[in-house]
Order: C-alpha cells, then sequence, then structure tokens
C-alpha cells in the first residue's frame, strides 16, 4: 500500500474542506440578515398557538408585525393582556388597557339574538350592527315599518357615537350634526330616510342614523339638539347583505351564494 497516495489524498480533502469553511464564513458573513433581539422575545410572549386570529401568518409574522408597528401589541388575543403588558415592556411602551373584545354575532343570531331585537329586515340588521335593543316602530311606509328605534346599553357622546357608527358599518367617511345630549335612544333608517328625521324627534330619539338627508333635515336637527348620523346609502344597506346570504345558503343548501367583492356605490373621500 502507499502510504504516500493517502497522505497526499487527505491533506487534498482537508485543504478542500478549509477552502470551502472559509468560503462559507465570508458568505455568512456578507449575506448575514440582523434579527433584531427583541424579535424572538416578542414571539416567546404570544400564546404559540399558530391560530391566525390576528391576521398575521402564525406567531412568528405576528410578532414581526408588532415589531414593525403594523400591529398593536395586544394583537394576539390569546395571549391576553398579561402577554400584551410583556410586549409592551420589551418595547418600551405603555401597556394597553381597555375592556377584552368578544366577537359576536348581528343580524342572523340565532335564537339568542331575539332577546335584544325583533328581526325584520334591513332596519333591523342595522339595529343589530349599531347593538341596539328594544324595537319601537316609528314611521310607516303603508302597513310596513321603515323607521324603528332601539336603545343603546350605555350613554354615548355624539362624537364617539358617529365614530362607533363609522367602525360598526366599515364607511370609509362620514356625515354627522352633533346633538347638545348624550345618546341613548336611536331611530335609523336604512338608505334615503332622511325625511323619517321629523318622526324620531317627536318619539323622543337623542339620535337618528340613515344613508342620506338633506341640508334642511341637517338643520333641523341642529336646531333642535339632535345628533344626526349620514353613514352613506349603500352601507347602511349593505350591512344585509351577508346575513341573507347566509340565510339564503340554508335554506338552498345545494347552492352556492356569494358576495360581490367589488360591490359599492363608488364614492371616495379624499
Amino acid at each position: 500500500m502507499d502510504f504516500t497516495t493517502v497522505i497526499w489524498a487527505v491533506v487534498v480533502l482537508g485543504a478542500l474542506a478549509i477552502v470551502f469553511g472559509l468560503i462559507l464564513a465570508v458568505a455568512a458573513k456578507v449575506f448575514e440578515v440582523e434579527v433584531d433581539p427583541r424579535l424572538p422575545e416578542i414571539q416567546a410572549c404570544l400564546a404559540g398557538a399558530n391560530c391566525g386570529g390576528c391576521g398575521y401568518p402564525g406567531c412568528g409574522g405576528c410578532a414581526e408585525a408588532i415589531l414593525a408597528g403594523k400591529a398593536p401589541i395586544n394583537a394576539c388575543a390569546p395571549a391576553g393582556a398579561e402577554g400584551a403588558a410583556k410586549i409592551a415592556a420589551i418595547m418600551g411602551m405603555e401597556a394597553p388597557t381597555g375592556e377584552k373584545m368578544v366577537a359576536h354575532v348581528l343580524c342572523n343570531g340565532g335564537v339568542n339574538a331575539v332577546k335584544n331585537f325583533e328581526y325584520r329586515g334591513v332596519n333591523d340588521c342595522l339595529a343589530a350592527a349599531l347593538e341596539l335593543s328594544g324595537r319601537m316602530e316609528v314611521a310607516f311606509y303603508g302597513e310596513l315599518p321603515c323607521c324603528v328605534m332601539g336603545t343603546l346599553a350605555q350613554p354615548m357622546e355624539p362624537k364617539s357615537f358617529a365614530a362607533f357608527v363609522k367602525e360598526r358599518l366599515s364607511c370609509e367617511g362620514i356625515r354627522y350634526v352633533a346633538g347638545n345630549r348624550p345618546v341613548r335612544k336611536v331611530a335609523l333608517c336604512s338608505g334615503a330616510g332622511g325625511e323619517f328625521l321629523f318622526d324620531a324627534m317627536e318619539k323622543g330619539a337623542d339620535a337618528f342614523v340613515t344613508g342620506e338627508v338633506k341640508h334642511h333635515e341637517i338643520l333641523a336637527a341642529k336646531e333642535a339638539g339632535l345628533t344626526l348620523v349620514d353613514g352613506g346609502h349603500f352601507k347602511t344597506e349593505d350591512i344585509a347583505m351577508e346575513p341573507l346570504r347566509e340565510r339564503l345558503s340554508r335554506a338552498f343548501p345545494g347552492i352556492e351564494f356569494f358576495l360581490e367583492e367589488n360591490a359599492g356605490d363608488g364614492i371616495r373621500y379624499l
């Protein structure tokens, strides 16, 4: 056996190993991606369930979004207030405060929903979206009630109520008149219901929500101290489309019903 050949083979392999090792070391340094040391700390504070409830791809995606400022500190609901407080400490921010948010069904809420409201049409879906309870018929179109009134669980200041309507109806913009008193009793008429403003006043409403109002109706609301919210014709009626789709799907299981993703009224806000 020629040991010289073996020795040279070992030397060559060792040299190649050193060369390739150096190349990999240099490449690792050149192409190194720096990771914020806070990222793994934030991820450790999350629930670790990778449920996607935060809207991001897993807990890693949520942690990255929080670190980048694209998601709130309390984006992970399962982690709770304790997890949010730990993340706030890592980020050097103040821990958020507020009541726990719980998802709830709107117009198609099953037998439990009937406890708060009777569901007969678009106005009732709008009332459910605004979390009103009780039902008073305010005005009629022929024999059909076209304007109803319900009650908020807690009074709200006019501006806060307008913002609440904007959020619940997913409006890009909203018009409102701030009344002179807290809002508790809310009358509403989806679509072009401005003409029923005066019926709402007569029934003692604190606020009136509809989709279209005229100038003289705005002035009347202002003079009466009534909070008036114009959520837009489309948005005050579109709230009923998803419950309608679900009910049709249950009634006709062999047919697929879907909502047009690009549906809208074409209005844009600057």
